[in-house]
């Protein structure tokens, strides 16, 4: 472990010591103390921390992927079988809801129809790590307000697959058009000169 890590690491732990019950006692919630510590040690504030932070998001990435492994936890079998009409069901409605939004004004504002959709299939998810810790802090996964927010969060999680599965197809499909789009250019302006 060099040197550089460490300073990095201890950086990062200092920022949310001090920033997390700073963010608290505003009412804000520990994941916006964290974002706030974040930026402000981050290279485009203060700069205590350069761009080439690659080797803690390894630790980033595990630390997501463990807070998903203790919501796993926390879900009895029966209570996600009792779930599952408000899984699908809500959470299909969103998905599908803000999709079809993002994709409607994006269609309007010019984007072409694959790039609208990935879009608003990117714009329909949201961080499972992030609502449910706010959720907790809150008091509110009991609620019938945080069921319907964890249905939706689980549909997400389950539909990331399917939906990372069929981009490529969506950029295959564009690939096409974009290429009969230069060679259109090309013969419009030859010589490599654009009007």
């Amino acid at each position: 472990m060099n040197n550089g890590f460490l300073h990095d690491a201890l950086i990062y732990l200092a920022a949310a010591v001090v920033f997390v019950p700073v963010a608290k006692k505003l009412g804000m919630g520990s994941v916006l103390g964290y974002l706030l510590g974040g930026i402000i040690i981050g290279p485009f504030f203060l700069g205590f921390v350069g761009q080439e932070g690659k080797d803690i998001m390894h630790f980033a990435e595990f630390g997501v992927v463990m807070m998903l492994f203790l919501i796993g936890l926390e879900l009895e079998p029966a209570s996600f079988w009792k779930m599952r009409k408000l899984i699908a069901g809500t959470g299909a409605v969103q998905l599908g809801a803000t999709t079809l939004l993002c994709f409607g004004g994006l269609l309007v504002a010019g984007f072409s129809w694959q790039a609208a959709l990935a879009c608003g299939l990117a714009f329909s998810m949201s961080s499972t790590a992030i609502v449910m810790q706010t959720l907790r802090e809150k008091g509110l996964t009991k609620t019938e307000s945080g069921r319907s927010s964890f249905a939706v969060l689980l549909f997400q999680d389950i539909s990331v697959i399917p939906i990372l599965a069929f981009l490529p197809l969506l950029a295959m499909s564009s690939a096409p058009q974009a290429a009969e789009g230069h060679k259109t250019l090309s013969k419009a302006c030859p010589g490599g000169r654009r009007p």
